[in-house]
């Protein structure tokens, strides 16, 4: 198409209108000697401007007509002929040669191959397995009669075949699933010219054995790719004559050879690797086994996942009567995938792991794997056919879009949505096959360069006939983003919608599951007691008030969050009693149908545990912290004791002033208690909020959970002698009065079950007698212990007052001076040791800080301890460690006094300090961690040995807290109970089926820790 200078700008025009980008090479590649006939015509620049990339078209057509100009003018001269009078095949040629680059170099170097693009016949349209074995016999014949060895010869001949698809598919004349089914047809056809090559070089094997081979995955679902692995199985069996083992070593043979015909790399490009993989023991386990060693392992050893696979399972090449006798055995075995006891464990985790698979930077771009693509239908489907398919046989299809109108026609799908995911899946295989067709190589990612994205909107365009003038870009991207959220959000209705149906009241005419059946899917996906969980759902679901209607809006996406918990019951139980408190408050149901965050919030919630459920039941309206982006973040100290001095001051009587402290306590604790379950804590700086999922860090949350349970005990404290000197001498005590927070307490390291341990000390007011400032003293601290102490549905918080002088047998309350005569008389090294973690908690702070001026010498002794001092502690530590581990416990395991638990770690850095912290500042600290971090900058300690026991410790705390969440009470070691183990587990990041690996990180972790206890504390 050369034009004189003066009309350059109109043929610059032209060509940008019919879509070319480069007009300089499109000018020169039209005026090239080749197309002189036909150059002009405005049929053809019209053709290659429909393409999806004109200047790729005009590039491959001009390469094919020179090879053909090479091979002599008569062919070249009837290609350029019919591309101009014959529209069938000037669409087809050229929409393939602008969608494939690579289907353009085939053409160049078997150009006689544009023959197969002529005519549309009735084989052509819907070609079948004989047709491509047939295709395949010619094609390999002449490429035989033209020098190429026997797999040469396949490999154009596949090509050849693998054209008409690709011409069928770029003009719309198949739809995906036709040439999904055309590629599986082509495979299996290929796969037994590809068996017939190896029984041809290799005879005395094939007469040695009958070999079966078993189509997996996509080819065996009659759903494959342009380029994908084809998954298969090999099954053989001894001919008659032959013993078995040299029958199998014959097959193994005869199967390697097949597999290497079809993926090995030649000039004539490889077909598709053959992928063995899924056989029984992957990899590792032998290449061929009989029928009957198949069906062995699979009754005593397969995981879920490979009866999953199986679903796709069918005989493609070799010996059919075999591979019928297999597919037929695995059978039964497949439809009681459903029933196994970690059904739904192994369900969750392959899926997770496929997921977390995913190079982060390609995420958004995965049509395959990532969020709402075509893994999460497949995914969905295929659950659906384990869980239903051993009742119903009509649901045991292979290929996906026909187990999902079997789905729908049984009524497990609603038929709306089965329409909704039929096209998404359809439009995202159409783009996966569009980008692989391109260079014909194995890729799911959406293409980042914007010229590939133009050539991928036009080619789908043409193919889906989207309207007129729609940008290609631009319609690529926003219907790709409308068919994944449309597949994120049906993936996750499909599962738990028609729950709701079998139950509710909807629309007449609708198709529900039975009760049995919805029971059926409930048990697959973790419930226990499916019956007592449809009776839940009845009583939320049913009706046609405005609770009922959202509450079916709302229990799809709730019920597949308790599902992921490890205590699902749980979770539906606690919502009924939260929806039945709450259910009728206007605020409630529009707080999670609106806030996202919050209905999830609640859901992890009231599935992770008794703990956070038991406070939030007690105090339904705190649900709404879940919603607020600052509900979550923990209250300093001075706020609670605000709050808290504030409610008791307003409260008639001092019982009625301990219910108010109560009730902001149960508050705080359900907000720093649901934190921690969500997995707030441990992103973003101590008292940041994160997102649900992803790394925390354990020493972050032990360090927040330990800050805010003591700050909200110390407000409680606070509160209840508030209350006590209220009751009885108004605003103004006698005597002085201060808590000294002791232990964990002191520390600021509490967890949800500790105590309160306390020192209480007075000095009476100027004017009051000694008598009487002890009197009223006494009176305090008695009536704060009662206070507390009242029988209540709330978590405890007991006061321990026993590390005062003397114990249990000395005066509950002293006075400053009593004090400093008894440490000056009478103290005890375990004295000192325990005042380590004194600090003012409550009360007159003059007189708190004047008590911890008193014992800093006491606790940071000049020069340090003494070695009589050093084994006195070693002996009590050792005596604790043989009389207080409670009988029957593992000592590798009791997180308090077992081997590198809290008692190791703790005793180890209060030696360090009770020796040095006279001369190391940093060591006059409170706090474990800090005062062991301190040791390691003094160079007391190895950097290695500081992380070895930090990490112990943390590891010790954060069991501790989870026992205290997942059971509702304390405990110092892991729970027996599987739920309870396995919701531990959680709470520590471990996957479902992994408590083993927990309990033996656990091990390993304070086993490293003792031995540094061994070297640091007892001098070994």
């Amino acid at each position: 198409m050369t034009v004189p200078q003066g009309r350059r700008s109109s043929a610059y025009s032209l060509l940008l209108r019919h879509g070319f980008t480069d007009t300089a090479a499109a000018e020169r590649r039209l005026a090239a000697p080749v197309l002189a006939s036909v150059r002009t015509d405005p049929v053809l620049l019209d053709a290659l401007g429909a393409t999806a990339d004109p200047d790729l078209a005009l590039q491959g057509l001009v390469r094919l007509v020179e090879a053909l100009d090479r091979r002599g003018g008569r062919d070249r001269q009837a290609l350029l002929d019919t591309l101009v009078t014959a529209k069938p095949l000037r669409d087809r040629l050229l929409g393939v040669l602008g969608a494939s680059e690579a289907l353009g170099d085939h053409l160049a170097r078997h150009p006689g191959d544009w023959h197969a693009l002529v005519t549309y016949e009735a084989a052509d349209l819907n070609p079948g397995v004989p047709e491509f074995e047939r295709a395949l016999a010619d094609g390999s014949r002449a490429g035989r009669e033209a020098g190429l060895g026997a797999a040469d010869a396949l490999r154009a001949a596949y090509r050849r075949c693998l054209l008409t698809i690709a011409a069928r598919d770029v003009c719309g004349t198949t739809d995906i699933a036709q040439t999904a089914a055309e590629l599986a047809d082509l495979a299996t056809a290929t796969l037994r010219a590809a068996l017939a090559i190896a029984a041809e070089e290799q005879p005395a094997d094939a007469a040695a054995c009958r070999l079966a081979v078993i189509g997996m995955g996509k080819c065996g679902g009659r759903e494959l790719n342009y380029v994908s692995d084809v998954d298969v199985v090999f099954v053989a069996e001894a001919r008659e004559g032959t013993a078995e083992g040299p029958a199998l070593q014959a097959a193994g043979r005869l199967a390697s050879r097949m597999m290497r015909v079809c993926s090995d790399v030649t000039p004539e490009g490889t077909i598709w690797p053959v992928d063995a993989n899924l056989r029984p023991e992957g990899r590792n386990g032998p290449l061929v086994r009989t029928l009957s060693s198949h069906l062995a392992y699979y009754q005593r050893w397969a995981k879920t996942w490979e009866f999953q696979a199986l679903l796709k399972a069918r005989p493609v090449a070799g010996d059919l009567a075999l591979g019928r006798a297999y597919a037929d055995a695995v059978a039964p075995l497949v439809w009681q995938a459903a029933e196994r006891e970690n059904f739904v464990p192994d369900v969750q985790q392959m899926r997770r792991r496929v997921v977390a698979s995913i190079p982060a930077g390609q995420v958004d771009r995965e049509l395959k794997l990532g969020p709402g693509g075509l893994r999460d239908v497949e995914f969905a489907v295929q659950l659906l056919q384990l869980v239903h398919g051993r009742c119903d046989a009509t649901l045991r299809a292979s290929g996906t879009l026909d187990a999902l109108t079997a789905l729908a026609a049984g009524g497990y799908v609603g038929r709306s949505d089965a329409a909704a995911l039929d096209a998404a899946y359809r439009f995202l295989r159409t783009m996966e096959h569009h980008i692989q067709l391109h260079r014909l190589r194995r890729t799911h990612l959406m293409p980042e360069a914007e010229a590939d994205q133009r050539r991928l909107g036009r080619s789908l365009a043409r193919v889906l006939q989207w309207p007129p003038g729609t940008e290609p870009v631009d319609g690529l991207g926003r219907e790709w983003k409308r068919h994944a959220r449309e597949v994120r959000r049906l993936h996750e209705k499909l599962f738990y919608r028609p729950l709701l149906d079998a139950v509710a009241q909807l629309e007449p005419g609708e198709i529900r599951l039975s009760a049995k059946e919805a029971g059926n899917r409930l048990q697959a996906l973790g419930y226990t007691d499916p019956a007592a969980a449809l009776r839940h759902l009845e009583a939320l679901a049913s009706g046609v008030s405005r609770k009922a209607a959202i509450q079916r809006t709302l229990l799809p996406v709730l019920l597949g969050w308790f599902a992921d918990s490890a205590d699902p019951d749980a979770g539906l139980l606690n919502f009924h009693k939260v929806s039945d408190a709450l259910g009728r408050t206007p605020w409630y149901l529009r707080l999670l149908r609106d806030e996202g965050a919050a209905a999830e919030n609640l859901a992890r919630v009231l599935s992770a545990g008794r703990l956070a459920p038991d406070l939030l039941l007690r105090a339904p309206e705190a649900v709404a912290l879940l919603g607020d982006p600052e509900g979550l973040r923990p209250r300093g100290l001075e706020a609670l004791e605000q709050e808290t001095l504030a409610a008791v001051n307003r409260s008639e009587g001092a019982e009625a002033a301990i219910v108010a402290v109560r009730g902001v306590r149960r508050r705080e604790l359900f907000r720093t208690a649901a934190a921690d379950v969500i997995g707030a804590y441990g992103r973003g700086g101590a008292h940041g909020t994160g997102e649900p999922n992803g790394e925390r860090d354990p020493h972050v949350r032990v360090d927040t959970v330990g800050d805010a349970v003591s700050d909200l005990n110390s407000a409680a404290v606070a509160g209840a002698l508030r209350a006590a000197v209220r009751a009885e001498w108004g605003d103004t005590l006698p005597t002085r009065f201060a808590v000294i927070g002791m232990g964990r307490f002191g520390g600021h390291e509490q967890g949800y079950g500790s105590d309160a341990d306390v020192l209480f000390v007075h000095e009476p007011r100027e004017g009051v007698s000694d008598e009487e400032a002890a009197k009223a003293a006494h009176a305090v601290a008695g009536e704060m212990r009662r206070l507390l102490q009242l029988p209540t549905t709330d978590p405890p918080l007991h006061i321990d007052a026993d590390l005062r002088p003397e114990g249990k047998s000395g005066p509950i309350v002293r006075t400053l001076a009593s004090y400093a005569a008894y440490y000056r008389r009478w103290s005890l090294v375990w004295e000192s040791q325990a005042l380590l973690r004194a600090r003012p908690v409550a009360g007159d702070p003059g007189l708190g800080q004047r008590f911890i001026e008193l014992i800093d010498p006491l606790r940071y002794p000049a020069e340090g301890l003494g070695e009589d001092a050093v084994r006195e502690i070693r002996r009590l530590k050792a005596r604790m460690e043989s009389e207080r581990l409670p009988r029957g416990a593992d000592r590798t395991t009791h997180t308090k006094l077992g081997r590198g638990g809290l008692s190791d770690v703790e005793w180890t850095v209060q030696l360090l300090q009770l020796q040095h912290a006279w001369a190391e500042p940093g060591l006059r600290t409170t706090r474990t961690r800090e005062a062991l971090h301190a040791a390691c900058a003094a160079g007391l300690l190895s950097a290695e040995a500081a992380v070895i026991l930090d990490d112990a410790w943390v590891l010790a705390t954060s069991v501790r807290n989870a026992v205290m969440l997942v059971r509702g009470r304390s405990g110092d070691t892991f729970p027996t109970e599987p739920r309870e183990l396995a919701a531990v587990g959680r709470y520590l990041g471990y996957e479902p089926g992994h408590v083993g690996e927990m309990l033996d990180d656990y091990r390993r972790t304070t086993r490293r820790a003792r031995a540094v206890v061994e070297e640091l504390f007892y001098g070994a």
